[in-house]
């Protein structure tokens, strides 16, 4: 099974340097409570991150296609490309399905990029960018499943321990797992705790923990459009094996909850997806299955890892 190394999380942090934004930390009113902001990152999330050390390692490696770099992606992951592939001045090609928001196809292309719309499911779109790839020879990226993405994810927690130094836990959420691979694998390296939270009907990665291997699972969650992956990445399990990683699982209610306790309370507009981690620290929202208690005097901090939202329900 392949596996993240501290290391690569090294590289892509001198690769993407000056590239991102660094992530802003702040203390929250309760005891121990950070919050790492990283939906103030570019195109709104964390995926910026892999996206730049993606593209800049094969730009370093002299390998860099001319036909650009192509993703079936029509969330965060193709933004992310989009605009990377912009930063770099290398053409990208998005392959989406017709029925995709005219919002996002607009988006994309004031990225620069080619926006190919085809057929009526995902499946339809990702099929044609597979084509193109063999077609074309361009540099076929994906939303989480890779090294490099996920190396890039994690230069957030090296960011966050600058800031920090003294972290006992880090809570993130979790859908394929590229975040948290990166996160886990920097923070295992500093002997910091780990908290992988999942909405209950998107349960990839605890469902790989429980087969011992990655396997498919429903999608069936409020959180599902940033972590509605069918099933977790080998990287992602290889990390979650550390005796420093917990695993949550917690319900929609709680995820609806906490993202409005994070708005009343803290003014921060962020996605389902961020919302997920805070909702699996019992004692900040209800419903966790197996919520993670912070002891008195502990120091964690909750990733916010995207504000790709629409304000119209807070």
């Amino acid at each position: 099974m392949p596996e993240l190394t501290h290391p690569d999380i090294e590289s892509a942090a001198a690769r993407i340097a000056g590239r991102v934004r660094p992530v802003t930390v702040t203390s929250a009113p309760e005891d121990g409570l950070h919050f790492a902001l990283e939906f103030m990152q570019h195109t709104g999330t964390f995926k910026a991150r892999g996206a730049q050390n993606f593209i800049r390692a094969h730009l370093e490696a002299g390998c860099f296609p001319e036909a650009g770099i192509t993703i079936a992606s029509g969330g965060n992951a193709g933004l992310a490309c989009a605009w990377a592939a912009r930063e770099a001045g290398v053409p990208a090609t998005v392959f989406l399905p017709t029925t995709a928001p005219g919002v996002k196809v607009e988006r994309l292309r004031s990225y620069g990029a080619t926006v190919e719309l085809v057929g009526a499911e995902f499946a339809e779109a990702a099929e044609a960018c597979r084509n193109f790839v063999a077609s074309s020879g361009a540099l076929a990226s994906h939303a989480y499943d890779h090294p490099l993405i996920a190396a890039g994810a994690g230069t957030l927690m090296t960011e966050i321990l600058e800031q920090v130094p003294d972290l006992d836990t880090v809570v993130v959420s979790v859908g394929g797992g590229g975040l948290f691979a990166g996160v886990a694998t920097a923070a295992t390296h500093a002997g910091v705790r780990t908290v992988a939270v999942e909405p209950r009907n998107c349960r990839a990665l605890n469902a790989a923990l429980e087969a011992g291997e990655p396997v498919d699972v429903t999608v069936d969650s409020v959180a599902a459009d940033s972590l509605g992956a069918r099933r977790a990445t080998p990287l992602a399990l290889a990390a979650a094996r550390s005796d420093l990683v917990t695993s949550v699982l917690v319900d929609d209610a709680a995820i609806i909850a906490a993202r409005a306790h994070l708005w009343d309370d803290h003014r921060l507009a962020v996605e389902h997806a961020a919302a997920t981690a805070l909702a699996g620290v019992r004692g900040r929202s209800d419903g966790a299955t197996n919520g993670y208690v912070p002891a008195d005097g502990e120091k964690f901090c909750v990733v916010l890892c995207g504000a790709n939202t629409s304000l119209g329900d807070l």
